[in-house]
């Protein structure tokens, strides 16, 4: 593999991961929150794709991914806030289900293009390296939104907010904060980030099918265990290593275990660093 390889490979892995990254953090952002692995989330953003020019369908596929997010929390999860985990869990699963079979229903099948967005298909050169211009940006965009979603996080009143909530519930209802509104806005952004996400995962990509959000949500939810899930800096960290890793796999001609891969580091990770790599560790008070 001569450097100019090496360095195209590295791109494509560093920009591949930075989607993973974005749909990560919403996993993560659930988890932290409602102790909830949210198997639709990989479903909702397969409706991240509208037919129309680019201008009107980037904002309206934002608009219309959150308010699904928020229909799902709000139809699926909160009757059952106070039920057993596992019912939750359940109803996560029957969701993604939901979501494939009426994706199915309303679109076939049978794979459709993506809707293309001229810009961002531009081939830019570099010296050796040459790329579309959504390679270049999505890192960019990545951290760029990671910084603002810390910034929000750390200082910011409905930050302090959903760091209680993800606290204790009880408590933080006591202290006057509006638990709903804090889940349903926690939502919001997981949504939001898995819209940008999708666009820019799916640019890329030749067509979509209804289940092509089921194998990189899986992804995501590895990256999201890997960095440890409920830390947003680790989602970003573990969406990265898995697209660079996946990148480098198929560079070398082990496309068919670059799948497998994945879930061999899931594997690993929860049998010797179960909290993840910036996960806190749980202490059990006597």
């Amino acid at each position: 593999m001569t450097l100019s390889t090496f360095f195209q490979h590295a791109l494509t892995g560093i920009s591949l991961g930075g989607a993973y990254a974005l749909i990560a953090i919403g996993y993560t952002m659930v988890y932290g929150i409602l102790r909830l692995i949210n198997f639709a989330h990989g479903d909702i953003f397969i409706f991240s794709m509208a037919s129309l020019p680019w201008q009107i369908a980037i904002p309206l596929v934002c608009i219309l991914t959150v308010a699904l997010g928020v229909l799902v929390e709000k139809s699926a999860y909160k009757p059952l806030r106070s039920a057993p985990r596992m019912s939750i869990m359940i109803s996560a699963i029957g969701v993604s289900y939901l979501l494939q079979n009426l994706a199915t229903y309303l679109f076939t099948a049978l794979p459709r293009a993506y809707p293309e967005i001229p810009f961002l298909k531009k081939i830019f050169q570099i010296g050796p390296v040459s790329a579309s211009l959504v390679t270049f940006i999505t890192p960019i965009l990545t951290l760029l939104l990671v910084i603002a979603l810390l910034f929000l996080i750390n200082h910011t009143k409905f930050g302090m907010a959903i760091r209680a909530v993800s606290k204790d519930f009880e408590t933080a209802q006591l202290m006057g904060i509006r638990l709903n509104n804090t889940i349903s806005l926690t939502f919001v952004i997981g949504s939001f980030l898995a819209a940008i996400g999708s666009i820019l995962y799916f640019t890329d990509r030749m067509s979509v099918t209804p289940f092509s959000g089921t194998l990189p949500g899986l992804k995501c939810f590895v990256a999201a265990v890997l960095g440890g899930i409920g830390s947003i800096p680790g989602a970003v960290v573990g969406g990265f290593v898995i697209g660079i890793c996946e990148t480098y796999l198929v560079a070398m001609g082990y496309s068919t275990f670059s799948d497998a891969f994945t879930f061999i580091l899931l594997i690993i990770i929860l049998l010797f660093r179960p909290t993840g790599l910036f996960g806190e560790k749980n202490i059990d008070k006597v």
